[in-house]
């Protein structure tokens, strides 16, 4: 019935393309879920905007609570659509948690998250980092830095904790992957043991987004992996350093997308071209004439009804630098993409480096072909929808022609090495090849069983 459903779907795409302003919308007020993080800006610029009713939409935004909510709703359908963790459409549609077959047909933006330590952990490894002749700190910095101090805390007795925002976040694979690339061991998920901390050195948990500086504050973590702006909090608050971006860990890596259900999909079909379309627009808008619009966009953001921080907070990682420490302001113009380097187009090879994650670490408890892991991402990664809704507004003046890979087969051209801080490469088509190729994690036949790897 699947392929029956997709076949027809694309078949209606086609009959509608030749009258894109002609789109007789199956669904006009529609109500989108989004998380209080900066990278939900292509949702809040097509609202004020006027994107999304230049469409014939209109739309509401709703804030939620965390993640699960977000699903949650989008699944039991209060939420039309959402901004989404890129590993939740992923992780429901293999049932995974909460089993909800969800499609994205665009990417949010790249990169935008970044991994911070409390104050009293930092002074833990500045000995054991490289400075530059100016006497600051060598970015990126290594989890080998952080090494000796969860050694220390393991000796006596201390069990060192760290906040993450969901499981299948970008931040708990970012966190992981970045501590594994310094020889520590971020824990294994099993069947029967959904903590993801088993054999764990570091203890990662969820905490939501906008209560992780205060978490740290606390002493309940000792440090996090989240969205912006709440990694610059820390260092607004003094209470903490941002170690490493996740442009510095991955350069240009996927961040959210936005998700809608299958259903909604194939019942509305006009519907999902449109609120493509206006995302899209937003996307442009973000990016053009080399982030001209990025204050404008800050001033929306900090909105209470949007991310609700202040304006200088947000800033600082918006407009192209990143504060580490106060007075470290470091330029990374490239700390948020919404729209260059295709950015917005739902990538295969992004969705299977997601699936390989929870593969390595257990989510996926049992080993997969590569066929399964692009058969996956092909159910989930939509770039044909998005195609029809970037030729429709091609055809109408409002985008270039240049600016969309129309030849793609979904698979963007590996990640070298030197982009990745293990120095490990990774190719969305040898996803089985790539597992193999890291230390540290789950491959081949290997299985989780009690507290042990066995394989």
């Amino acid at each position: 019935m699947k392929k029956i459903l997709t076949l027809s779907f694309t078949a209606s795409l086609l009959a509608t393309s030749a009258f894109a302003e002609l789109l007789d919308l199956e669904k006009d007020e529609l109500t989108f879920g989004f998380i209080k993080l900066t990278d939900m800006a292509p949702l809040a610029v097509a609202y004020e905007n006027g994107y999304f009713e230049d469409e014939g939409l209109f739309v509401t935004l709703e804030a939620q609570a965390n993640w699960k909510v977000l699903l949650d709703g989008v699944i039991g359908g209060q939420l039309d659509g959402a901004h989404m963790l890129a590993g939740q459409p992923l992780a429901a549609t293999i049932g995974y948690g909460t089993k909800a077959h969800i499609i994205t047909p665009f990417s949010m933006d790249l990169n935008g998250n970044g991994i911070t330590v409390s104050n009293e952990i930092w002074d833990q490894m500045k000995p054991n980092i490289p400075l530059m002749e100016d006497g600051r700190p060598q970015h990126p910095i290594s989890a080998s830095a952080l090494a000796p101090v969860v050694e220390d805390y393991k000796d006596q007795g201390i069990p060192f904790n760290m906040g993450m925002v969901f499981p299948v976040s970008t931040h708990n694979y970012e966190i992981r992957y970045w501590l594994a690339a310094g020889g520590l061991q971020p824990g294994y998920y099993s069947p029967d043991d959904i903590s993801g901390q088993i054999g764990a050195d570091v203890l990662l948990s969820v905490t939501p987004p906008p209560q992780m500086p205060a978490t740290m504050e606390a002493g309940t973590i000792y440090g996090y992996s989240v969205g912006e702006p709440w990694n610059q909090q820390a260092v607004f608050k003094g209470i903490g350093v941002p170690v490493i971006t996740d442009y510095q860990l991955w350069k240009n890596n996927p961040e959210k997308v936005f998700g809608i259900t299958a259903e909604f999909a194939e019942s509305y079909p006009n519907t999902t071209l449109a609120l493509t379309k206006a995302l899209i627009r937003a996307a442009i808008w973000l990016d053009e004439n080399d982030n001209a619009n990025r204050p404008e966009a800050v001033e929306i953001l900090s909105r209470s009804e949007y991310v609700g921080a202040d304006y200088d907070v947000i800033a600082n990682s918006m407009t192209g630098t990143f504060e580490f420490e106060k007075g470290d302001k470091r330029e990374i113009p490239d700390f948020n993409v919404f729209f260059r380097y295709n950015a917005t187009y739902p990538y295969y090879s992004d969705a299977i480096w997601y699936l390989t994650q929870m593969r390595r670490w257990g989510q996926i408890a049992e080993a997969k072909s590569d066929e399964w892991f692009v058969e996956t991402a092909k159910e989930v990664y939509r770039p044909d929808i998005y195609l029809q809704a970037a030729r429709m507004l091609v055809d109408e003046g409002m985008a270039k022609e240049a600016d969309f890979p129309w030849d793609s087969d979904g698979f963007k051209a590996p990640t070298p090495a030197e982009d990745i801080i293990d120095g490990i490469a990774y190719d969305g088509r040898t996803p089985n090849a790539y597992l193999d190729s890291l230390p540290i994690g789950l491959k081949g036949e290997q299985v989780i069983v009690g507290n042990e790897v066995q394989g």
